[in-house]
């Protein structure tokens, strides 16, 4: 069972509380600090693209991949009625391909999460390494082990909107760090019935130890890690972890 497929129809109202113009102006900032004002930047695992319309806003030249064709299918939705040129590839994050390198990568909002082994992010982060600038960076962030074992893990979230709703089941196994979320969907189809869609998704837990030692292992050196929420150093109790990552040439 794919994930990211029945889901996506309802991806942007089920998660409109989520920070894009936040994260937008965080990147931007960041982006800026290392003298990448404008150019090409590759938003890695954009779903529905509401962070690569953002850039693409503010001067970026984007280029979105995602693994899920219908999540890109509502990116194409909304490129058709922003204008931005806006080049969508389905691919997954392990095996893109790009015409040519890039000044800047950017993967946010649990993206790497779903790489659930070390061969895969490795694999992932070299391709980076190989698209990248000389002077690009990659600006990414995961969720924590403590996210999972103490926010997520175990619990079931449960929402009801006018036309969906979701019931998301939470299995942290601490053995492995994968967490399970169990996601069953009622999305009203006629104005009157609803129908049940089913989805499984599989997020591994990160610390930032793992990360710098995978990095290193695909070429690349970890430069910069920030709370994500805070832009403060890194705790224990971090949720999120902003990471900036540099070629190592």
């Amino acid at each position: 069972m794919e994930a990211y497929t029945d889901f996506a129809s309802v991806y942007d109202e089920l998660m409109d509380n989520t920070p894009y113009e936040r994260w937008c102006d965080n990147i931007v900032k960041v982006l800026g600090e290392y003298g990448i004002r404008d150019g090409l930047v590759l938003d890695m695992g954009c779903g529905t693209g509401s962070l690569t319309e953002l850039l693409a806003a503010k001067g970026y030249d984007m280029i979105g991949v995602d693994y899920s064709e219908e999540m890109l299918n509502i990116a194409f939705q909304k490129r058709e009625k922003s204008g931005h040129d806006i080049l969508y590839l389905n691919q997954d994050m392990r095996e893109f391909e790009l015409y040519g390198t890039v000044r800047a990568i950017v993967s946010i909002c649990d993206s790497i999460n779903y790489l659930l082994e070390d061969e895969d992010v490795v694999t992932c982060f070299k391709l980076v390494n190989n698209y990248l600038d000389p002077k690009g960076i990659f600006f990414f962030d995961f969720n924590t082990n403590y996210k999972y074992e103490t926010i997520i893990g175990d619990r079931v979230i449960a929402e009801t909107r006018d036309d969906c709703s979701f019931i998301w089941e939470n299995y942290f196994d601490e053995e492995s760090a994968i967490n399970e979320y169990d996601l069953t969907l009622y999305i009203r189809e006629d104005g009157e019935s609803y129908r049940r869609f089913e989805e499984v998704h599989y997020q591994r837990a990160y610390d930032l130890k793992t990360i710098g030692r995978l990095l290193a292992d695909a070429g690349m050196e970890l430069t910069a890690a920030y709370d994500a929420f805070t832009k403060e150093p890194v705790r224990d109790d971090s949720e999120r972890i902003y990471v900036v990552a540099r070629p190592r040439r």
